[in-house]
């Protein structure tokens, strides 16, 4: 993470890698096969927002849920399934999707290869 000085004000700024980002494996009788990595916060400067990627390998899936705040999706690698309430969706590389607040929603990966994708959320998303 790099720090600009700009007059009397500090900027935050943030150039990475995502092999550079650990990631954190979730596994229980909800999620499955799934590694989330946490790319950009408020503590990079990006205020009130979470940018993450998910990987679910072959097999995985997040938890059918719903939450009070709304998510973008943009789908990095692999093909799946996003369910959002009540019909499922083909996703693949290239694939985009806005989660509205409150509906029930669920990623699966339905290929051989991992399904990744970015999401973002309000900062109380990134529970």
């Amino acid at each position: 993470m790099f720090k600009l000085k700009y007059f009397k004000e500090v900027f935050v700024m943030i150039v990475s890698h995502i092999d550079d980002v650990k990631g954190i494996e979730i596994n229980n009788d909800l999620v499955k096969n799934a590694v989330k990595k946490v790319l950009i916060t408020p503590k990079e400067g990006w205020e009130g927002y979470v940018m993450r990627v998910f990987e679910l390998s072959e097999g995985g899936f997040t938890p059918r849920h719903t939450h009070p705040w709304p998510h973008i999706n943009y789908i990095l690698e692999g093909e799946g399934i996003l369910h959002v309430e009540g019909k499922d969706y083909e996703i693949k590389k290239g694939s985009f999707a806005y989660v509205p607040s409150n509906a029930l929603h669920q990623f699966m990966n339905k290929g051989k290869e991992t399904l990744k994708f970015i999401c973002i959320v309000p900062e109380e998303g990134d529970i």
